[in-house]
């Protein structure tokens, strides 16, 4: 990414204007710019920025990956009836639509790696409490390894 495409992430992710980052969001076809924006976003102001980048068809499965992540994904494959029992409504609803997007691998594309950095015994023990758990959830992600800027 060249300067003004960093310009541009730190615009959208300072921008107070919510209705504008999701236009913006919404409307870009540069798949990198979705995935470094979701992992600079402050995962604690909401769902609607996050639902857009899902929505969205450039959206790569590393991007979807990583937004699984990042939203505490970890928790729902560690105990689903805890996310389940959440008075959360909007992360309930982020990490089921989430969840089912990447085990039915329904991105357009797989070019952006992402490695969830689970250790041997964080997947063996989920493997252990739900050997059903698909590995596209806790393995790295197929697609070229990129390095995440910190904006």
């Amino acid at each position: 990414m060249d300067k003004k495409d960093i310009s541009f992430l730190e615009e959208l992710l300072y921008n107070t204007d919510k209705d504008y980052t999701i236009s913006q969001l919404t409307n870009t076809d540069n798949p990198l710019l979705l995935h470094f924006f979701a992992a600079n976003y402050n995962w604690n102001i909401g769902f609607d920025v996050p639902n857009a980048i899902l929505e969205n068809e450039a959206c790569d499965l590393g991007t979807g990956l990583l937004m699984f992540h990042y939203a505490d994904g970890y928790r729902m494959l560690e105990n689903s009836n805890e996310v389940s029992s959440s008075s959360l409504e909007e992360w309930k609803d982020f990490l089921s639509k989430i969840y089912n997007k990447l085990i039915n691998l329904q991105f357009k594309s797989q070019n952006i790696s992402f490695d969830p950095e689970l250790t041997k015994i964080q997947k063996f023990k989920l493997k252990k409490n739900n050997p059903n758990i698909p590995d596209i959830l806790i393995s790295k992600s197929p697609g070229d390894e990129v390095d995440l800027p910190k904006i």
